[in-house]
């Protein structure tokens, strides 16, 4: 065996249709594209449909993003914490326990209400007002680190 004698497998190899070159032959005026139309036409714009609205035009707009960054707070306001004993400690477990908040997440004390009681409060955040109204009651503040 010599390297001119190799030949591609037979029928692998098929001649290219070309269309549209003169009336004579079998594709030739409109070239198996049948008559008139858009299709019959050189191009169709991508997305096109007929004239129908295009998915892109009926699909509404999104408003704004969302932050993958977010990091979300289960809210407990002090005029809840003023039910628990004087002088105790209270942590995010105290009032999951106690069903103030959510099973999961972060914790941030708000300042709505009142408290008279002196609490050691933890959690991941305070407000201005909430931290305010506990050291005035006589009770403390921790920020939990995550």
């Amino acid at each position: 065996m010599q390297l001119h004698h190799l030949r591609p497998a037979k029928g692998s190899k098929k001649r290219k249709i070309r269309v549209g070159r003169g009336e004579g032959g079998r594709r030739g005026k409109t070239a198996g594209r049948g008559t008139k139309g858009l299709k019959a036409r050189s191009k169709v714009r991508q997305g096109f449909e007929g004239g129908q609205t295009p998915l892109q035009r009926r699909i509404p707009k999104l408003k704004g993003f969302n932050n993958p960054n977010r990091v979300e707070f289960t809210v407990v306001n002090v005029e809840r914490l003023a039910d628990f004993d004087s002088g105790s400690t209270i942590t995010p477990d105290d009032l999951r326990e106690a069903g103030l908040v959510k099973k999961r997440g972060r914790v941030k004390v708000l300042g709505q209400g009142d408290i008279d009681v002196a609490l050691t409060v933890k959690a991941h955040a305070f407000s201005i007002g909430a931290s305010d109204k506990i050291t005035a009651a006589g009770g403390s503040i921790e920020l939990i680190e995550e």
